[in-house]
């Protein structure tokens, strides 16, 4: 079976945590490289979540590249430790893992995989602030051709999680937002409306506490803290895993529904920006480069993460 390689380009998080371990655990799955961007906490913080997730996952490999520490043109990254807490990763346990980065920038490391891989062979997997995938189309906008496609998680049709309109990775860089989606590159945007979807249930979290070993008790921990502290935060009995989401319509489009429609990021509203547009009143344009996952096959995801977090456990068997 051929592989679906891949660049996870993230700013761990819960949610970001579980897309890596789904990414790692995935036979289907190449990982080329892991990319960081400041977001849910500030970028040393992510990038160091990021190194040990790898080490815990057997990615010890994989390129690690630290990205961007703030949006292209607005000030200091705006972080979410209400939600993901001041490490961004709190109450759980990781190995530690030497602090040991590509030399390259993010936005260098992407340029140079894609070109380097054969045209229409590599995904662009980001799951955090859209900063780095904007730099990396300015740099070489080559890139915009030779991409396979964009699974983006972001963003919403209907709703918002930090304005009434806007979600947090879009709203935290709009310009940088509006950048990736107005390139022509094939995008599918990930976004609320699907990953509402996506909830740690009781149940979901029962499954995960018996697989047991030290990745099994990580997505444990992970599902547990994201738990309270979403209902700290914003009520929700079940937390929404995100971003795990994007990387499993990479692994298989057919566990959610997509429509295509055309999307376009609003950046300048006094209320409005970051807002998502998405023109759901008609059939897109055959030219249209843009669809929105709308409806998730919730049992089948989770077995996915499941599963993939299950074979990651039995490196700790042999």
């Amino acid at each position: 079976m051929s592989t679906k390689k891949i660049i996870i380009d993230c700013d761990p998080g819960y949610d970001d945590a579980v897309a890596l371990l789904l990414a790692a655990g995935d036979p289907s799955i190449e990982v080329l490289a892991i990319t960081t961007v400041a977001g849910n906490q500030t970028i040393g913080k992510v990038t160091r979540n990021a190194l040990r997730i790898a080490k815990l996952t057997g990615m010890d490999n994989v390129t690690v590249a630290m990205g961007a520490s703030r949006p292209l043109l607005r000030g200091e990254v705006v972080v979410a430790a209400n939600i993901h807490g001041e490490s961004g990763l709190d109450g759980t346990t990781l190995p530690e893992a030497e602090f040991r980065v590509d030399p390259r920038p993010a936005a260098q490391v992407i340029v140079d995989t894609v070109m380097r891989e054969p045209e229409k062979t590599v995904t662009l997997v980001p799951i955090g602030p859209l900063t780095n995938i904007a730099l990396a189309a300015r740099l070489e906008p080559k890139i915009v051709e030779r991409v396979k496609e964009i699974v983006l998680m972001g963003g919403g049709c209907h709703i918002g999680n930090i304005r009434p309109m806007a979600e947090f990775n879009i709203e935290n860089d709009p310009e940088a937002a509006h950048i990736v989606f107005e390139e022509k590159w094939p995008i599918t945007m990930v976004g609320l409306d699907l990953t509402y979807q996506a909830l740690a249930t009781a149940e979901v979290k029962a499954r995960a506490a018996q697989i047991g070993t030290p990745v099994g008790q990580f997505l444990s921990d992970v599902l547990e803290q994201f738990s309270k502290t979403y209902k700290r935060s914003k009520g929700f009995d079940e937390p929404p895993v995100h971003d795990p989401c994007a990387v499993a319509y990479v692994i298989d489009p057919t566990v959610m529904r997509t429509r295509k429609a055309a999307i376009h990021v609003e950046y300048r509203g006094e209320y409005t920006s970051g807002m998502t547009v998405v023109d759901l009143r008609k059939a897109a344009p055959p030219e249209c480069h843009t669809q929105v996952a709308l409806e998730l096959d919730r049992d089948r995801f989770w077995t996915l993460v499941l599963e993939a977090t299950e074979r990651l456990a039995q490196q700790y068997k042999k």
